[in-house]
Protein backbone atom coordinates (compact mmCIF):
# COMPACT_ATOMS: atom_id res chain seq x y z
CA UNK A 1 0.00 0.00 0.00
CA UNK A 2 2.79 2.27 0.76
CA UNK A 3 3.92 1.90 -2.80
CA UNK A 4 0.48 2.84 -4.04
CA UNK A 5 0.44 5.92 -1.80
CA UNK A 6 3.82 6.94 -3.09
CA UNK A 7 2.70 6.31 -6.61
CA UNK A 8 -0.45 8.36 -5.95
CA UNK A 9 1.61 11.21 -4.48
CA UNK A 10 3.91 11.11 -7.50
CA UNK A 11 0.92 11.15 -9.82
CA UNK A 12 -0.60 14.00 -7.81
CA UNK A 13 2.71 15.88 -7.97
CA UNK A 14 2.97 15.20 -11.71
CA UNK A 15 -0.63 16.42 -12.08
CA UNK A 16 0.12 19.65 -10.15
CA UNK A 17 3.29 20.20 -12.19
CA UNK A 18 1.33 19.61 -15.41
CA UNK A 19 -1.36 22.05 -14.25
CA UNK A 20 1.32 24.60 -13.35
CA UNK A 21 2.97 24.11 -16.75
CA UNK A 22 -0.45 24.40 -18.46
CA UNK A 23 -1.21 27.60 -16.52
CA UNK A 24 2.24 28.94 -17.42
CA UNK A 25 1.64 27.93 -21.04
CA UNK A 26 -1.69 29.81 -20.93
CA UNK A 27 0.06 32.88 -19.50
CA UNK A 28 2.78 32.60 -22.17
CA UNK A 29 0.12 32.10 -24.86
CA UNK A 30 -1.77 35.19 -23.63
CA UNK A 31 1.48 37.18 -23.57
CA UNK A 32 2.34 36.00 -27.09
CA UNK A 33 -1.16 36.87 -28.31
CA UNK A 34 -0.90 40.35 -26.74
CA UNK A 35 2.55 40.83 -28.27
CA UNK A 36 1.22 39.64 -31.64
CA UNK A 37 -1.74 42.02 -31.41
CA UNK A 38 0.61 44.88 -30.46
CA UNK A 39 2.91 44.05 -33.40
CA UNK A 40 -0.07 43.85 -35.77
CA UNK A 41 -1.22 47.29 -34.60
CA UNK A 42 2.30 48.61 -35.01
CA UNK A 43 2.43 47.05 -38.50
CA UNK A 44 -0.87 48.74 -39.41
CA UNK A 45 0.49 52.05 -38.15
CA UNK A 46 3.68 51.62 -40.17
CA UNK A 47 1.67 50.65 -43.25
CA UNK A 48 -0.44 53.81 -42.87
CA UNK A 49 2.73 55.85 -42.40
CA UNK A 50 4.26 54.19 -45.48
CA UNK A 51 1.14 55.00 -47.48
CA UNK A 52 1.35 58.62 -46.31
CA UNK A 53 5.03 58.80 -47.26
CA UNK A 54 4.29 57.26 -50.67
CA UNK A 55 1.49 59.78 -51.24
CA UNK A 56 3.81 62.59 -50.19
CA UNK A 57 6.51 61.25 -52.52
CA UNK A 58 4.02 61.22 -55.40
CA UNK A 59 2.98 64.79 -54.57
CA UNK A 60 6.58 66.02 -54.43
CA UNK A 61 7.50 64.09 -57.56
CA UNK A 62 4.64 65.80 -59.39
CA UNK A 63 5.73 69.18 -58.00
CA UNK A 64 9.29 68.50 -59.11
CA UNK A 65 8.09 67.53 -62.59
CA UNK A 66 6.04 70.75 -62.81
CA UNK A 67 8.98 72.82 -61.58
CA UNK A 68 11.31 71.21 -64.12
CA UNK A 69 8.83 71.93 -66.92
CA UNK A 70 8.54 75.55 -65.79
CA UNK A 71 12.33 75.80 -65.59
CA UNK A 72 12.70 74.43 -69.12
CA UNK A 73 10.11 76.91 -70.37
CA UNK A 74 11.85 79.76 -68.55
CA UNK A 75 15.24 78.72 -69.95
CA UNK A 76 13.76 78.57 -73.48
CA UNK A 77 12.14 81.94 -72.97
CA UNK A 78 15.42 83.38 -71.69
CA UNK A 79 17.31 81.93 -74.65
CA UNK A 80 14.72 83.35 -77.03
CA UNK A 81 14.94 86.72 -75.26
CA UNK A 82 18.74 86.71 -75.44
CA UNK A 83 18.57 85.87 -79.14
CA UNK A 84 16.02 88.63 -79.67
CA UNK A 85 18.19 91.14 -77.79
CA UNK A 86 21.21 90.11 -79.85
CA UNK A 87 19.27 90.62 -83.08
CA UNK A 88 18.09 94.03 -81.81
CA UNK A 89 21.67 95.00 -80.89
CA UNK A 90 22.94 93.93 -84.31
CA UNK A 91 20.12 95.88 -85.95
CA UNK A 92 20.90 98.96 -83.84
CA UNK A 93 24.61 98.61 -84.60
CA UNK A 94 23.79 98.53 -88.30
CA UNK A 95 21.61 101.62 -87.91
CA UNK A 96 24.46 103.32 -86.03
CA UNK A 97 26.95 102.37 -88.77
CA UNK A 98 24.54 103.66 -91.42
CA UNK A 99 24.02 106.89 -89.45
CA UNK A 100 27.78 107.27 -89.07
CA UNK A 101 28.26 106.74 -92.82
CA UNK A 102 25.50 109.25 -93.54
CA UNK A 103 27.04 111.78 -91.12
CA UNK A 104 30.43 111.37 -92.83
CA UNK A 105 28.79 111.82 -96.22
CA UNK A 106 26.96 114.98 -95.05
CA UNK A 107 30.20 116.27 -93.51
CA UNK A 108 32.07 115.70 -96.80
CA UNK A 109 29.31 117.38 -98.75
CA UNK A 110 29.32 120.33 -96.35
CA UNK A 111 33.11 120.57 -96.70
CA UNK A 112 32.81 120.48 -100.51
CA UNK A 113 30.15 123.15 -100.38
CA UNK A 114 32.27 125.30 -98.06
CA UNK A 115 35.24 124.92 -100.37
CA UNK A 116 33.06 125.77 -103.36
CA UNK A 117 31.82 128.92 -101.67
CA UNK A 118 35.37 129.96 -100.89
CA UNK A 119 36.36 129.35 -104.48
CA UNK A 120 33.49 131.38 -105.89
CA UNK A 121 33.91 134.95 -104.54
CA UNK A 122 32.38 137.92 -106.13
CA UNK A 123 34.86 140.62 -107.25
CA UNK A 124 32.79 143.58 -107.90
CA UNK A 125 30.24 142.38 -110.44
CA UNK A 126 32.46 139.54 -111.66
CA UNK A 127 32.29 135.98 -110.37
CA UNK A 128 35.55 134.04 -110.26
CA UNK A 129 35.06 130.33 -110.65
CA UNK A 130 37.68 127.86 -109.45
CA UNK A 131 37.76 124.15 -109.98
CA UNK A 132 34.33 123.06 -111.13
CA UNK A 133 34.57 119.52 -109.83
CA UNK A 134 34.06 120.79 -106.26
CA UNK A 135 31.06 122.98 -107.08
CA UNK A 136 27.53 121.79 -106.78
CA UNK A 137 25.91 121.37 -110.18
CA UNK A 138 23.81 124.51 -109.75
CA UNK A 139 26.89 126.72 -109.56
CA UNK A 140 28.81 125.30 -112.52
CA UNK A 141 28.90 128.00 -115.28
Amino acid sequence: MEAIKKKMQMLKLDKENAIDRAEQAEVDKKGAEDKCKQLEEELLGLQKKLKGVEDELDKYSESLKDAQEKLEQAEKKATDSVDSVRRKIMSLQQVAYDAEDQAEYVQREAEHERQARETVRPKGNQITVGPTSLLPRKLIV
